[in-house]
């Protein structure tokens, strides 16, 4: 016996069609192969406006404000650029390539060293916060209890504001 379509059959034939070529058009869209480049790109002829024994005006006017500064014992500028990219829309990006431009400074506001660090010379610091790890350990409030050497009553009241 002949099997007969009707036409709810191809309404809902149509319907799946459709559903699967636009599903296919919003997943193609989600797979951008973004690259996202921040951050202050130097070039070597901006770079050669600027060379040791360049005053600290010279190097605003030439590569203009820092990224970030230092001031520990001397003062330093950074010039901080980043490549990130992500593979899909909606993923986080991923960093690639860092480059950072530092401009050293002696006391007397001169240009003492030019460097340039990239992410094979070391670790990566932190850009919100403004923070370096260092090698101590953060405990919690629990770890310090069982760690032990601590006193609980001190904790507590330290916790609570030194009240």
């Amino acid at each position: 016996m002949k099997k007969r379509y009707f036409k709810s059959d191809m309404k809902l034939l149509k319907s799946v069609v459709v559903a699967a070529g636009l599903s296919g058009i919003v997943l193609t869209g989600c797979t951008t192969g973004e690259v996202l480049n921040q951050g202050y790109v130097v070039d070597q002829q901006t770079l050669d406006l600027v060379p040791v024994g360049s005053s600290r005006e010279q190097v605003l006017l030439s590569l203009g404000t820092p990224s970030t500064t230092a001031t520990f014992d001397n003062e330093v500028f950074y010039y901080i650029s980043q490549k990130r990219t992500r593979p899909v829309a909606f993923m986080k990006p991923k960093l690639v390539e860092q480059s950072i431009l530092a401009i050293y400074f002696d006391k007397d506001g001169v240009v003492s060293q030019r460097a340039h660090y990239t992410l094979q010379d070391g670790k990566v610091f932190d850009m919100i916060s403004r923070t370096t790890p260092t090698g101590g350990k953060d405990l919690t409030f629990l770890g310090q209890l069982l760690k032990g050497g601590a006193n609980p009553a001190n904790m507590v009241k330290n916790a609570l504001g030194g009240k």
